[in-house]
Formats: structure tokens, sequence, C-alpha cells
């Protein structure tokens, strides 16, 4: 019998472990629980280098810091990394597990319907979206489902995502056109900017002065037509401008490392 392996990932302990033990009843189920996303993807992490790797992954949708309200904060982050300890929301977890292991499938479990939400986790890489209180019938079903590659969405949700998915599109062209506009240097500059480099690091990792990189900078705010670093990274983002490769630059200076 060919065993399916799950890992549920939800910080609500007793959901997480019911869940895991309902679905650990079902013969061709293999399950395993994660508190939070940098604990997921050390689980992952680690069934990959014993060759193990899971199939698919439920993840809470509102996985991830939480107000002081005691309310997720919906919102993106940077993908995670499984080093990094830093509490990170699911859907940003489904994107670093699209980009570590793009052969797991996620599915995104919520407490309410959410057309924006769940349209940013098809973006991510989810295979679908699913109610926590479904049954653990329709569970299962999606899980096979989206195994055989099929994507699961509520029936009430489509009109929604479909809206977002062509507004997110739109806004992408926009943002494609706009980094376009930029030479080639400015496009590096936007990069390190990405990347979360000040001017300073800008400066020395291009071999510019402070001076010349403020006035890129400038510029790429100038071009993107936005007023602040924060929203010209959103916008490279939404282009699909990608950060600056800062492995690798540490250089020998003087017989030390800098």
């Amino acid at each position: 019998m060919v065993r399916i392996r799950v890992l549920v990932v939800d910080d609500h302990r007793i959901f997480a472990e019911s869940l895991a033990a309902a679905l650990a009843a079902e013969p061709d189920v293999e399950v395993a629980a994660a508190g939070s996303g940098p604990a997921a993807l050390r689980c992952l992490e680690r069934a990959a280098a014993e060759g193990r790797t899971y199939d698919v992954i439920l993840v809470d949708a509102e996985l991830g810091i939480l107000s002081p309200g005691g309310r997720a904060v919906p919102g993106p982050v940077p993908v995670p990394r499984s080093g990094d300890s830093t509490p990170v929301d699911g859907i940003s977890l489904v994107a670093g597990v699209r980009a570590g292991q793009p052969s797991v499938r996620t599915v995104v479990l919520a407490e309410k319907d959410d057309a924006r939400r769940a349209a940013l986790a098809l973006q991510a890489g989810a295979s679908g979206w699913v109610a926590k209180d479904c049954s653990l019938q329709r569970l299962l079903t999606v899980i096979r489902g989206v195994l055989r590659d099929e994507t699961h969405l509520p029936p009430a949700l489509l009109t929604g995502v479909l809206r977002e998915l062509t507004a997110a599109r739109k806004h992408r062209t926009e943002s494609e056109r706009l980094v376009e506009s930029l030479t080639p240097r400015e496009r590096e500059v936007l990069r390190c900017m990405v990347a979360g480099l000040g001017r300073k690091a800008v400066a020395e990792r291009l071999f510019l002065s402070p001076h010349t990189v403020r006035t890129h900078m400038q510029n790429v705010l100038g071009k993107l037509g936005v007023h602040s670093t924060l929203a010209a990274v959103a916008l490279a983002r939404r282009a699909g401008v990608g950060p600056a490769e800062l492995a690798g630059d540490v250089v020998e200076r003087g017989g030390q490392l800098a």
C-alpha cells in the first residue's frame, strides 16, 4: 500500500493533534504535526535528508504573528527559511515550501472564506483552500485530489478568487512596465533594495559613492511613482523582481575576512 505522508501545521495544538489523529486512522495516511512555520520547514528538511519527504502539507490560514488583540496579522513577509525562528504567516509558509520543495502539495485550512487570502495562497503555490469545519471525508478527497495535480476551492469562493487573480495580474503587468523603465544600473539598485540593503551597503556592493547611490535610489522611486523604499520593494516584488544575491559577498581584505 502506498502511504500518503501528511504534515499538519497549526499553532493551535489541540486542533493540530486532533486532526492528525483523525487522519492517522486512515490505513494509507501517515501524519505528523508542527506548531509553527519554522518548525514545519525543519520537519520538511529533516524528512528530505532521510529520504522520506512529505506529500501534502495542511497549513492553517491564520498561522503566524499575533497582534495585541490575539488575531493573526495578515500580509506578506519574506519567504521563510528552515533556520529562521521568526514567526511567519500561513501564506508565506506556502511560498517557502514551494521554493524549497516544489513537489510537496500544500492545502490551506481556513476558519472562514476569504477570496483575497485564497487568491494569495494560490499565487504562493497552494493547491487548495478548505474550510476547517469540513468533514474528514471532504478533506481526504482534497488531499488525494491535489496529489493528482487538482486544485480545490469551495464553489462559493470561485468567482471572488478569479476576480482577485485578474486584478493581481493587471497590477503585475503595470508593475512590470514601470520596472522596465529603469536603467540596468537602477535595476541593480532596486534588487539591492529588495534584499534590504541600505545606501552604504549598496554603495560598497556596486563600487559606487553613497551620493551616487542616493541619486539612483531617488530616480528609482520617481520612475516607479512611489515615495518610499518600502513601496518600491512591494512594487518590485509584484513585478517579480528578486533580491540581489548576497551569498558569497564575503571578501578578503588585508588578510582578514570582511
